[in-house]
């Protein structure tokens, strides 16, 4: 309990930083770019994107309070640019949960794929079936479990490839030391 209490309060010291403000602005326009550009929406009620990747790099990079409030301005943002449908708090409240439990698993420890399966595989069943499914059955009026197999089905298919991608992703920005370049200015 005390490294958990320990691992918040050194990412709540993140924000001392203005440099990690700035980061997280850059950050934030690749989201919404990877989120405009990159997505592709499957069913009224399901798309695919990657626009979460640099959401998940703050998370790694600065822990579980900076990526929630980074997690849930990200999805205000992103609504403010392309409305789709009424706004919902449940969904930016969501979104801080998924970062929180990705800083959690990811801050201050080496990039692993055994940890980014278990990370995305707790954020996957915690917050996108359960929840997510939940939170879209209430918007758009359909039943919990008429949503489910196909929410269900797109995520458990979507977690290792998300996984493996952000693996990749963050070795390679390891290897060219941006993750160092990053920390020291900080």
């Amino acid at each position: 309990m005390r490294k958990l209490l320990a691992l918040i309060s050194e990412s709540c010291h993140e924000f001392k930083n203005v440099s990690t403000v700035t980061v997280c602005a850059m950050f934030g326009a690749i989201s919404i770019i990877l989120g405009q550009v990159a997505s592709i929406r499957i069913t009224p009620y399901l798309k695919v994107g990657f626009g979460a990747l640099p959401n998940e790099l703050v998370d790694f990079l600065f822990g579980p309070v900076v990526g929630a409030l980074f997690g849930g301005s990200m999805d205000i943002v992103k609504f403010m640019l392309r409305p789709e449908g009424s706004f919902m708090p449940g969904y930016t409240l969501n979104a801080m949960l998924a970062a929180f439990i990705y800083g959690l698993f990811l801050y201050k420890r080496p990039i692993s794929l055994p940890r980014m399966l278990a990370a995305k595989l707790t954020v996957v069943v915690l917050c996108n079936i359960l929840i997510g499914t939940y939170l879209s059955s209430l918007l758009v009026g359909k039943g919990f479990l008429a949503l489910l197999p196909q929410r269900t089905l797109k995520n458990l298919l979507q977690w290792p490839v998300d996984s493996v991608l952000f693996c990749l992703v963050a070795k390679a920005l390891e290897r060219a030391n941006l993750f160092r370049l990053i920390h020291k200015r900080i």
